[in-house]
């Protein structure tokens, strides 16, 4: 494992705990065996795959390897159907002090119940937030065009958000989880249009001559970053969502693309070719001086401001595409281990751990879960046409299923 990058890791993506709070004190390389032999789980197919998807969600978190017996923390319960839903109770136990770290009760369709327990026993174990509630909006050819896709954490209840039947680009959650914008060429040119998941719902929020694209939802929600060339030139623009008023951040002859907040909404990170080539440039939310912070690679695009304050982004080394993750302040980068398949558009997953991404092979590409810790990727979609242009939803919402916009 890469120990630098461990060390940014750890140093500035781990929430902050008082010592009274901190569960457990170990290398995060180091797993955690977790028992789950103590569930019983009825034999009928709906308590099944709770209880599948329940195991498969902690080992995807990084933290545990599951055993049966022993280990150093035991989960007792009960899985039964009810309906297409499940029951489940469960109580997390440490087997050392035989102390009770969890113990709670889910009625839902199966597969979320069993994200949110894996999310609480994350949470209760270690402290630290899970990732199986999240959800990622990207973007798969699987009918013969460009449309949005939703699907939960671990890859699982695929489906088909979108059918236009005509290109869309960008894809970018809101901050309350439920909001999506998006660029759409359903009109024949780029339009920058949002999608209300909880009242299955699509608006246009631009439509100004020219290029409409990179948005991107500031942190409260309130404004918009995005690309606008309706001046001539592909400029970085902060659009005020209730007053629709516009205030321009960029005035170059170069292409900017690919805003993303930082996590307090004070600054934006970008990509301009201003140097000739791709690279990131960091701007205070009031405009002002850009200053570059990419130094590697021959170009670096596609940037993520994650929760845990780094940036990660597709940095082009040796030929090959790969995740490169930046300390903002500094610039200092590190790159995860490559396998000789291109990786790009990150996605910082809401544990600032994990990062979600498209890695591309043979003119194909799938959806790949990545651990900056150092577990080796893994393949969340594969098959099927390809998919890219992942982004991870902030927080746990109840999955909608919705009607096809």
């Amino acid at each position: 494992m890469n120990k630098l990058l461990f060390l940014l890791f750890l140093t500035t993506s781990i929430v902050s705990l008082s010592p009274a709070q901190v569960r457990v004190v170990k290398s995060a390389e180091r797993k955690i065996t977790i028992d789950l032999s103590g569930m019983r789980v009825t034999g009928d197919t709906v308590a099944q795959s709770f209880f599948q998807t329940l195991e498969r969600d902690l080992r995807l978190s990084g933290w545990f390897e599951t055993v049966r017996g022993g280990g150093e923390i035991r989960v007792n319960g009960i899985a039964s159907s009810s309906g297409s839903d499940v029951n489940a109770g469960g109580q997390v136990l440490r087997l050392n002090d035989q102390s009770v770290l969890l113990s709670k009760n889910y009625r839902a369709y199966p597969r979320i119940a069993a994200h949110r327990m894996a999310d609480d026993i994350v949470e209760a174990v270690t402290g630290h937030k899970g990732i199986s509630s999240m959800r990622i909006v990207l973007i798969g050819n699987h009918t013969g065009k460009k449309e949005l896709y939703l699907c939960d954490g671990d890859g699982g209840g695929l489906r088909q958000l979108t059918s236009e039947g005509r290109i869309v680009v960008g894809p970018s959650w809101g901050p309350d989880g439920n909001t999506i914008v998006y660029t759409s060429y359903m009109r024949g040119f780029p339009d920058i249009c949002r999608i209300d998941l909880s009242r299955n719902r699509r608006d246009v929020l631009a439509n100004y001559s020219g290029l409409n694209t990179g948005s991107d939802l500031s942190p409260n929600g309130k404004e918009m970053a995005l690309i606008l060339s309706k001046d001539g030139n592909p400029e970085l623009y902060i659009k005020n969502l209730r007053s629709g008023s516009l205030t321009r951040l960029t005035a170059t002859r170069a292409t900017e693309a690919s805003p993303s907040w930082s996590p307090d909404g004070r600054q934006l990170v970008y990509v301009s070719d201003s140097s000739g080539t791709p690279q990131l440039y960091i701007i205070p939310r009031e405009g002002g001086v850009p200053r570059r912070i990419s130094s590697r690679g021959t170009e670096n695009v596609a940037p993520d401001w994650g929760p845990n304050g780094l940036i990660a982004c597709s940095s082009r080394s040796g030929g090959r595409y790969v995740i490169a993750i930046i300390q903002p302040a500094n610039g200092q980068t590190v790159y995860l281990p490559t396998d000789g398949a291109d990786y790009e558009d990150p996605s910082w997953a809401p544990d600032g751990r994990h990062i979600v991404a498209a890695r591309s092979v043979n003119y194909q590409s799938s959806l790949y879960l990545l651990d900056t810790v150092g577990d080796r990727p893994v393949a969340l979609l594969q098959g099927g046409g390809s998919w890219y242009a992942p982004d991870c939803s902030p927080q746990e919402k109840t999955s909608k299923r919705g009607l096809i916009l």
